[in-house]
């Protein structure tokens, strides 16, 4: 299920965005997580099962009509279970009047989740 970034898991959530390749600087992840907590345009949203926070996705709210895909990532311990799946088709559910589009880091991914 996803469920909205909140201030109190900051460290959960900079854990998870640590593992995609663009996010390995401890300063460059912080400034990812301020831009998510500073901007209205930016949604961050964590995969929560059984009560574990397992995943992240991060969106930019381009227009009215484009939800960009900024950041993707799985616990490597429950990664190719279709998780990272489940997280676009959610997104995609709570943006149905959206279309969902990926930007450099999160395209090859994107490609293999066509609904």
């Amino acid at each position: 299920m996803l469920i909205r970034y909140r201030k109190n898991y900051e460290k959960i959530a900079m854990g998870l965005l640590s593992f995609m390749p663009t996010e390995k600087d401890l300063k460059k992840l912080q400034q990812t997580i301020k831009q998510y907590e500073t901007n209205d345009d930016w949604q961050l949203f964590l995969w929560k099962e059984n009560d574990d926070i397992i995943g992240i996705i991060g969106v930019l709210l381009r227009d009215e009509d484009v939800v960009e895909i900024q950041h993707i990532s799985v616990n490597p311990s429950h990664r190719h279970q279709g998780i990272g799946k489940q997280m676009v088709k959610a997104l995609k559910d709570m943006y149905p009047n959206h279309r969902l589009q990926a930007n450099e880091f999160t395209a090859s991914f994107l490609d293999k989740c066509q609904f």
